[in-house]
């Protein structure tokens, strides 16, 4: 098998963002109570929980629009709408400060360099030197940037494979999703490799072409099948 171009999902293959997104979060409330006295009856699990109420009214937006107005539906629990420009300034700043690389993401990353393409593809608003990454991906693709739409759309895999410049099955696409990152890859002629770090049940009819559980068995992994004629 001939992989020369292995691309990467960034949130939750990557980078581990849920700490940074409940960090901001907390930040985000701190501020919401001190700016108003009715924010004290306003929980960490109420703001938490309005990224999902809004989500599906937004889901083909970008993340970063998903995410004011899911901050807009919080503030307005306090009667703080107005607030919005300085909270989301204050919320994207403590989500990019405090977004780290999973413990096994920089280490897989320099052993892969050395013999692979490495691409990064996003739904998302990560960057890799706002993250914690090396800045030294030979190409980066986000969803809503040059017209391309989010995953699991055709599309996006095309941008991937256009920038990659190889044939379909000489790229390998790694992720966490197994509808975004998996069938939707291989529907575009992609390998495509399931990250499962929580160690999930594999849902019904997912039959990505490898599963791991960590970033330091994809080297091994793809040595392997470029050994295997």
């Amino acid at each position: 098998m001939d992989v020369r171009t292995v691309v990467f999902d960034a949130d939750e293959t990557l980078v581990d963002l849920r700490p940074a997104v409940t960090g901001a979060l907390v930040a985000v409330l701190a501020a919401m109570r001190r700016l108003s006295p009715a924010a004290r009856d306003v929980t960490l699990a109420e703001i938490e929980g309005d990224w999902d109420a809004v989500l599906a009214d937004h889901a083909g937006e970008p993340v970063t629009r998903i995410r004011r107005a899911a901050l807009a539906r919080s503030l307005a629990r306090a009667g703080l709408t107005a607030e919005l420009e300085p909270i989301a300034e204050l919320y994207f700043a403590r989500r990019f400060a405090l977004t780290r690389p999973f413990a096994d993401t920089l280490p897989a990353l320099g052993v892969l360099r050395r013999s692979y393409t490495l691409g990064f593809a996003t739904n998302g608003n990560s960057r890799p030197e706002r993250c914690g990454l090396a800045a030294d991906f030979a190409f980066e693709i986000y969803a809503h940037v040059g017209g391309v739409p989010k995953k699991p759309a055709p599309e996006f895999y095309a941008a991937v494979l256009a920038a990659a410049g190889t044939p379909p099955s000489s790229v390998v696409h790694v992720g966490d999703s197994p509808s975004k990152d998996v069938e939707a890859a291989q529907a575009a002629g992609l390998r495509a490799v399931w990250l499962n770090r929580a160690g999930l049940a594999r849902p019904a009819g997912l039959r990505p072409d490898a599963e791991i559980r960590s970033l330091a068995e994809l080297p091994a992994l793809l040595h392997h099948w470029c050994q295997t004629p």
